[in-house]
């Protein structure tokens, strides 16, 4: 699943009738497992220069992107954050963790052979699914498109069910960068 619509569904299942601070806390916990890609595909694109093709077929599999990736999408870890929040009894440390676990949740059916270790570093093991949300040779074109309606509905009842206008502006600026994203996918990638 992309980046943006983990932020939409999150704060869909999450976030509608929380505070703005909390929605924060649940917007950045949705973000939160996707950043190591940023950080890596900025080191890989534009520090290093490396073409497309070799990012995503061989440096993005290499053991210290991988581990250093897995590690945010590490079940354990993300337990041991929400057990910390739940002790110190911080409510938006624990939407922020529970966020992380719908995130990872929401990506362990649909990646196929660029998988996460969701239980590093206590196992290797990838759950390799039949369906990627972007490989069109595992049905990637019905999930991108199973995504992108969810997406728009999530965020229109979102939009229309929170009284904050700062969640307002949240979906909006989501619903942008999601627009863009596509845009900077077909512009690359097709």
């Amino acid at each position: 699943m992309n980046t943006p619509a983990h932020v939409i569904l999150n704060l869909f299942v999450l976030g509608r009738k929380e505070i703005p601070r909390h929605q924060g806390a649940i917007l950045a916990g949705a973000i939160l497992p996707d950043a190591p890609m940023f950080f890596f595909y900025f080191i890989e694109k534009v520090v290093r220069g490396v073409p497309e093709y070799l990012i995503w077929s061989h440096d993005y599999y290499l053991e210290p992107w991988q581990n250093f990736i897995d590690c945010f999408n590490s079940l354990p870890f993300i337990a041991l954050g929400l057990f910390v929040a739940w002790k110190t009894q911080s409510r938006a440390a624990q939407l922020f963790f529970v966020s992380m676990i719908l995130h990872v949740c929401g990506d362990l059916p649909l990646h196929h052979d660029d998988a996460h270790r969701h239980f590093f570093p206590f196992s290797n093991w990838r759950f390799e699914s039949p369906v990627s949300y972007w490989d069109p040779s595992h049905y990637g074109h019905i999930v991108t498109g199973l995504e992108i309606l969810a997406v728009l509905v999530c965020a229109g009842l979102v939009f229309r069910s929170t009284p904050h206008s700062v969640t307002q502006w949240f979906v909006g600026v989501i619903g942008v960068t999601y627009a863009v994203f596509f845009g900077y996918v077909l512009w690359v990638w097709v």
